[in-house]
């Protein structure tokens, strides 16, 4: 297959995580994987006599980080092919311009952006609303493999269903399928009736068994454990990360560079996953999932 893994590194032990998490995707998938550095330029506003010393700071630490990411990936996967880049501008739009060649675009998160909550950075927010492919979240890896990846879905979500079932399907992992119902917004006296709510949700769970389906005959060799929870989708896809290696959760993001384009759903579950995030785009699910 053509294509590689892309991984944004800048020398803090969040890329490092992402590193080590690349470099297994990269050799799962049989790619090489492509580490890329963003050097930010601040020396149009220094005196001339002042910027040659700057420019020749900043090459050296890139290069450093590059270096280092490299030798990191390589003691990870010693035989998997690598190659560095470094590239100067903006982070978020760089990094955006070199996942329009990627199968994946992997970044670690530091929660450090000055727009940023929680643990999610305002760059790795912006990318993966708007990448041309699926972006994985790197905060902490899990300590040992749990053979198993958990998917957020409801009736629109192809997209993520697509990456994780062929995820599952390449690590020879169980899917775990998380649908988050909501009760209908009628009274409270009338869902305090038992046989209401539970006719109600037997048939949101129906519904869910139906969106699976497709995504089963595809994939008959990954097994489906089926979980429809009344409650908020965040919370429940959350709770599912403590069991699982990957999280995946859709994205529709449309629009300029601006975290803000990323859905409340994928906005919470990168605040508060515990383990890797994937962020699928419907635009981006036919490069990420192929094999």
């Amino acid at each position: 297959m053509n294509g590689h893994i892309t991984v944004g590194v800048d020398g803090s032990p969040a890329a490092s995580n992402a590193v080590r998490w690349a470099a297994d995707e990269a050799v799962r998938r049989d790619l090489p994987l492509r580490i890329v550095h963003v050097a930010g330029v601040y020396a149009y506003d220094i005196p001339l006599r002042q910027a040659l010393a700057v420019y020749e700071s900043l090459e050296d630490y890139s290069a450093s980080v590059l270096r280092e990411a490299e030798a990191l990936a390589r003691r990870r996967q010693p035989y998997l092919p690598t190659g560095t880049v470094l590239r100067t501008g903006v982070v978020a739009e760089v990094l955006r311009a070199e996942a329009a060649e990627a199968v994946a675009l992997v970044l670690g998160s530091r929660g450090y952006g000055r727009f940023s909550r929680g643990r999610i950075g305002s760059v790795s927010a912006a990318l993966a609303a708007n990448a041309g492919c699926p972006v994985v979240v790197v905060h902490d890896l899990p300590v040992r493999e749990r053979g198993e990846i958990a998917v957020g879905f409801d009736e629109h979500a192809a997209a993520a269903l697509r990456f994780a079932f062929a995820e599952a399907d390449r690590r020879g992992a169980r899917l775990r399928a998380v649908h988050a119902w909501q009760p209908p917004a009628i009274s409270p006296f009338v869902l305090g009736a038992d046989p209401i709510f539970d006719e109600l949700f037997e048939a949101a769970r129906h519904r869910a068994v139906l969106v699976l389906q497709r995504w089963r005959d595809r994939h008959p060799r990954v097994r489906v454990i089926e979980q429809v929870v009344p409650g908020g989708a965040v919370e429940a896809i959350c709770r599912a990360s403590a069991a699982a290696d990957l999280v995946v959760v859709g994205s529709r993001g449309r629009g300029p560079l601006s975290s803000a384009l990323l859905g409340s759903v994928s906005r919470g579950v990168l605040h508060g996953s515990r383990c890797p995030v994937a962020v699928v785009r419907p635009m981006a699910a036919a490069i990420g999932s192929a094999a």
